[in-house]
């Protein structure tokens, strides 16, 4: 079976996708790209088989370069033959996807991985958008969601088949570091989306009653200067670290040491940072999205988690308007009584059955292979 990947292939997301469908049987491999490739491409996807176009797309939509791009795709795509074109981001590679199947008449049939923002946001933000998107789903023959949220109103859009997996861990990390109590981290982009502002402002309330907490905060963004003015105008400068970017290596040592992970998006389908956390052993505060509750299940309430029930996950979603200055207390319940060392039994079992789930449940490997036995039966 010949598939060809469409996405970008500086992505880390496209990247892990094109390592766990490299190890497919039975499959041949291709991409296409709309920026260049990744370095380690090279020893996934032979040269002669990937097609880098060269744009620079931005997020924000408007990307008449790339659509300049389409005769450039699709001409190669007619010379690829394959049997599914598999598209990443559905309102701009799903459309080139679409358009290129449509105007060069391709035999391969779509599949459209969907991302997040490409379902959750993107469609309203007007009726042209939302037309596009339905126009991408309803030429897809299958799809992938995150969640089962997103799931749901992907078929709304006019998704047909809908396969629901996490967009897992690659392989259990390591965890064999002592946790320290009151280390939060956060790494989620900083930028508007994820609310990084809301993450100061809850761990601000927590540091007010608890001198020893600390907070990491990795990875970069717009609102990166604004974040270290707001940690310095509530007298926190000298408890938040922001790391900047971290490498995989890095991020691992950040998370295994941390006990608390914070994420605090205003729209997000399920995150592998929160997925990578939980492996960790880490338990994670989140942000009141359906998606999260999908993630802690129905352990997912401070209140429903007792030192007895450990089966399961085990975290904190944080409403909106929750009263932050109960929050310290709310932590230390679910940390439960320290030890002559100053750790806390019951957060380390819990965190240990955290992991336990992610291994049984969250891992990427078995679910593409699931996803390519799929696209190998007649009947899509």
């Amino acid at each position: 079976m010949r598939l060809v990947l469409i996405g970008d292939g500086e992505s880390p997301h496209l990247l892990k996708w094109a390592r766990a469908l490299s190890q497919q049987r039975d499959l041949e491999l291709w991409a296409a790209s709309t920026r260049g490739f990744a370095p380690e491409f090279l020893f996934l996807i032979p040269e002669d088989r990937r097609l880098a176009l060269s744009t620079d797309p931005a997020h924000a939509g408007g990307n008449i370069a790339v659509l300049k791009q389409l005769p450039a795709l699709g001409a190669w795509l007619r010379k690829v033959d394959a049997d599914w074109l598999h598209a990443h981001y559905l309102t701009s590679h799903g459309t080139l996807a679409w358009a290129a199947r449509r105007g060069w008449k391709l035999r391969a049939r779509i599949a459209g991985s969907a991302w997040g923002s490409d379902i959750l946001v993107t469609p309203n933000q007007g009726w042209a958008y939302r037309w596009l998107t339905t126009q991408v789903l309803k030429a897809c023959a299958v799809t992938t969601s995150d969640s089962e949220y997103m799931a749901a109103r992907m078929r709304e859009l006019g998704a047909s088949e809908v396969m629901t997996f996490p967009f897992g861990l690659e392989q259990m990390p390591k965890q064999n570091v002592r946790k320290q109590p009151w280390l939060f981290f956060a790494n989620r982009g900083l930028e508007p989306i994820y609310q990084p502002h809301r993450v100061i402002e809850v761990f601000a309330a927590i540091a007010a009653k608890r001198p020893e907490a600390r907070l990491v905060v990795a990875n970069d963004g717009s609102l990166r200067g604004a974040l270290e003015d707001q940690a310095r105008s509530l007298g926190l400068a000298d408890r938040i670290e922001f790391t900047g970017r971290l490498d995989a290596t890095a991020q691992g040592r950040r998370y295994a040491h941390a006990r608390w992970f914070l994420s605090l998006p205003e729209s997000d389908s399920v995150s592998v940072s929160v997925l990578e956390s939980m492996a960790h052993e880490c338990l994670p505060i989140l942000s009141d999205l359906p998606a999260n509750h999908e993630v802690l299940g129905t352990a997912g309430s401070l209140e429903l988690v007792q030192p007895e029930t450990l089966l399961g996950r085990h975290g904190l979603i944080l409403k909106q308007d929750e009263d932050l200055a109960t929050l310290p207390d709310r932590l230390q319940m679910l940390l439960g009584e320290a030890d002559v060392a100053g750790q806390s039994v019951d957060a380390d079992r819990l965190g240990a059955a955290n992991r336990a789930w992610i291994a049984e449940h969250a891992m990427f490997g078995p679910a593409v292979s699931r996803f390519i036995e799929r696209l190998k039966r007649q009947d899509v």
